[in-house]
C-alpha cells in the first residue's frame, strides 16, 4: 500500500505527536483523535472541534498542537476566540512547521500575521469560484446539481437532457395551469393521476423516496426558467445549452396569471367555479345582468341562487324577477349545451366553415406579407445603390442622397413592423384553429367526460360554447345563445370582446346562434 502523503491526517498526527514528545515540557499526546477529514476550515461548525473544545473545558487538555495554524480555522474572527478561550483555559498552542508558539508574545504577533493570510488565501480561492461558477452560467452551463423533473444530468458532457415522459408531464402541469387556474387544484389533479415528485439521492447517502405532489411543488415547476432553456443567475436570464420543454408563448401565460394571483400585485380570480353561469346569465325582465349569492338553511347547509342585479340593488322596485336555484338553472342549461354539443351536424358545419375561414384568411395575409417583401427587396437594392454612389458624390448632390438613405430606412421600419404584425396574425390563425378543433373533439365527448371535469374546467367549457344566458322565470322561458366556433376572423382578434355593461340590455340584433324553449317555472324557482 502507497505510503500516506505530507498532507494526510495520518502523517499530521505523527508529525505532531513526534514534535510533543521531544519538547521539553513533557506532554504527552491524548488517545483521542479531533481529525474533521472533510470539513471546511472556514468557521467552527465541525465535530472533531467541538470535542476538543469539550476537553479544554474539562481540564483535559493543557496544549493544542497542529501541523500548521490554518488547520484549526481559517477565520481571523473564530481564531481569535478559540485563542481568547485557550488563554482562559491556560492552554497552549503550537504549530510544528512554523517556529513559534503562544507561550510568547512574539509568538502570538507571529500567529496572528500567518493567520492574516490564511484568511486572505481563503476568500481569494472562494471568490474564484464563485467567478467560475458564475462565468459557466452566464454560458448556459449546468453545473452538476439535482436536475429539475423532466431533465436528467449527464454528468459526462456537463449537461442536462430531455427525459421525455417526464416532459411531457411538465407540458401539461402547464396546460392544466392555465384551464384550472389553481395550483392547488393542478396538485390535486396531478395526485389522482398517480404521478409523483421524483425521489433522489443526496451525496452524503441520504435518499428521498418519491411523494405525492404539494402546492409549492407545483409552484415550483411553473416558475422555473429551465423549462425555457434557459439560465437565471444574479436576476438575469442566459441561453442554455439544454433544450427547452415548454414553449415561450406557454409560459409567460402562465407567469402572467401567477402574477396576477400573487398577494398583493394584482387582483384574484374573480369568478367563483362553482357557479357555472358566472358572467353570461342575464335577466329576461329588465335586461340587467344576473349575479350570484348563497345563503344557509337551518341544517347550516349552502344554498346557491342567481338573482338579478337590479333587484339585488333596489330590491323589488328595481325588478320583480325572482331569485332562481343555482342548481337547478345550471342543470337546465347543461342539458341544453349536452343536446347541442352531440349533434354531429352542427360540428361538421363548424369545421367546414372555419377551414373556409382559415384558408380565405391565411391567403389574405400571406398575399399582403408578400407584397411588403416584395417593397423591402427594392427599398433594400435602392439603398445599396445610393450607399455605392454617396462616396463619389459631394456637397448638394451628396446630402441629397443622405437624406433618401434617411427616407428608406424609415419606410423599411415601418414594412419590417407591418410584416411583424403579419407574422403575429398567421400564428394567431394558427393557433385559434387548433383550438377550435379541439374544442370540436371536446364538444363530441362532451355528454361522458362532463363528470370527469373539475368545476372550474365546467365553468370553461360552458363559456367556451355559450355567449348568454336569458332567464324568464315568471314566463317559463330560458333562451340561450351560442358563440359562433367557425367565425373566420376571430382569431386575429387581438382585444377580447367587449361584455354588454350592466346597465344595458342584451343586443337583440347581433348574430346569434341561439335556442329558446319554455320551461317549467317550478323547476327554475326552487327555494329550499
Amino acid at each position: 500500500m502507497r505510503p500516506p502523503g505530507r498532507g494526510s491526517g495520518r502523517w499530521s498526527r505523527s508529525r505532531c505527536r513526534s514534535g510533543a514528545s521531544s519538547w521539553r515540557f513533557g506532554w504527552e499526546a491524548l488517545p483521542h483523535r479531533y481529525d474533521d477529514g472533510g470539513f471546511t476550515g472556514a468557521n467552527t461548525d465541525r465535530p472533531a472541534l467541538k470535542r476538543l473544545l469539550a476537553d479544554i473545558e474539562a481540564g483535559e487538555v493543557d496544549c493544542v498542537v497542529v501541523y500548521k495554524v490554518d488547520r484549526l480555522s481559517r477565520s481571523l474572527m473564530d481564531f481569535a476566540k478559540l485563542l481568547a478561550l485557550f488563554d482562559q483555559k491556560d492552554v497552549t498552542f503550537v504549530s510544528t512547521t512554523q517556529n513559534f508558539n503562544t507561550t510568547n508574545s512574539m509568538g502570538r504577533l507571529t500567529l496572528n500575521i500567518l493567520l492574516s493570510f490564511a484568511q486572505f488565501e481563503r476568500e481569494m480561492i472562494a471568490e474564484r469560484t464563485r467567478d467560475k461558477m458564475a462565468a459557466a452560467r452566464k454560458r448556459g452551463k449546468w453545473l452538476g446539481s439535482r436536475p429539475p423533473y423532466g431533465y436528467l444530468g449527464d454528468h459526462d458532457k456537463k449537461q442536462l437532457v430531455v427525459c421525455e415522459e417526464e416532459a411531457e408531464r411538465v407540458r401539461t402541469i402547464f396546460r392544466m395551469y392555465l384551464r384550472l387556474g389553481s395550483v392547488n387544484a393542478v396538485a390535486k389533479r396531478v395526485n389522482d393521476l398517480g404521478w409523483m415528485k421524483k425521489g433522489y439521492r443526496a451525496k452524503t447517502g441520504r435518499v428521498t423516496p418519491p411523494r405525492k405532489y404539494r402546492d409549492k411543488d407545483v409552484h415550483t415547476i411553473l416558475r422555473n426558467v429551465t423549462y425555457l432553456g434557459k439560465v437565471e443567475f444574479n436576476g438575469e436570464l442566459y441561453e442554455g445549452e439544454h433544450e427547452a420543454i415548454v414553449s415561450e408563448e406557454l409560459f409567460a401565460r402562465v407567469q402572467a396569471m401567477l402574477s396576477s394571483k400573487a398577494c398583493g400585485r394584482g387582483s384574484r380570480r374573480g369568478r367563483n367555479p362553482e357557479y357555472l353561469l358566472q358572467g353570461i346569465a342575464w335577466c329576461g325582465l329588465c335586461g340587467k345582468r344576473i349575479t350570484t349569492t348563497a345563503g344557509r338553511g337551518r341544517n347550516k347547509e349552502v344554498y346557491r341562487y342567481y338573482v338579478c342585479s337590479n333587484r339585488g340593488r333596489k330590491g323589488r322596485d328595481g325588478c320583480t324577477h325572482p331569485r332562481l336555484g343555482a342548481e337547478e338553472l345550471e342543470q337546465l342549461v347543461v342539458s341544453r349545451v349536452k343536446a347541442r354539443c352531440t349533434d354531429p351536424l352542427l360540428r361538421e358545419e363548424i369545421v367546414a366553415r372555419m377551414e373556409v375561414g382559415r384558408v380565405e384568411a391565411m391567403a389574405a395575409i400571406t398575399s399582403e406579407r408578400e407584397r411588403i417583401v416584395a417593397d423591402e427587396a427594392k427599398l433594400h437594392a435602392e439603398g445599396r445603390k445610393l450607399m455605392d454612389a454617396i462616396g463619389s458624390e459631394t456637397g448638394t448632390q451628396g446630402k441629397l442622397l443622405a437624406e433618401r438613405i434617411g427616407e428608406i430606412e424609415a419606410q423599411l421600419d415601418v414594412l419590417s413592423t407591418e410584416r411583424c404584425s403579419l407574422d403575429a396574425q398567421l400564428r394567431g390563425l394558427q393557433n385559434a384553429t387548433e383550438q377550435v378543433r379541439a374544442t370540436v373533439n371536446i364538444l363530441e365527448v362532451f355528454d361522458a367526460v362532463w363528470d370527469e371535469f373539475e368545476a372550474a374546467e365546467k365553468q370553461d367549457l360552458v363559456h367556451l360554447v355559450v355567449k348568454r344566458v336569458v332567464v324568464n322565470e315568471p314566463e317559463g322561458k330560458l333562451d340561450l345563445e351560442f358563440h359562433d366556433l367557425a367565425a373566420p376572423f376571430e382569431p386575429l382578434a387581438t382585444e377580447p370582446e367587449d361584455e354588454p355593461d350592466d346597465n344595458e340590455p342584451p343586443d337583440d340584433e347581433a348574430p346569434t346562434v341561439a335556442t329558446s324553449a319554455p320551461v317549467s317555472a317550478a323547476a327554475m324557482e326552487a327555494t329550499p
